[in-house]
């Protein structure tokens, strides 16, 4: 347990950071299934729909460092190739 009363700060503003970003990383990861669950159905412009939905979302998160940028890059990258082969 932190001792001073700086360290006892600390540890409840990580708690509450904690806390937070969980919430909007689990958010994420359920835009995220909405596209694949779109994409299993074979439905190209349902899955372009759900895509636009999530698309902002990961970005949204990225910029406020729940993940990183370039994680959000990849996953926006991986399921528009998904999206685009679903096309072919």
């Amino acid at each position: 347990m932190a001792n001073s009363k700086q360290a006892r700060k600390r540890a409840r503003q990580s708690e509450a950071r904690r806390v937070l970003k969980s919430s909007q990383r689990s958010m994420a990861r359920t835009f995220v299934k909405r596209v694949l669950k779109a994409i299993q159905t074979g439905d190209h412009s349902v899955a372009m729909t759900e895509f636009k939905k999530a698309q902002p979302v990961i970005d949204r998160i990225a910029d406020k460092n729940v993940i990183a940028k370039k994680k959000a890059a990849r996953i926006k990258s991986r399921l528009n190739a998904r999206i685009k082969s679903l096309a072919a």
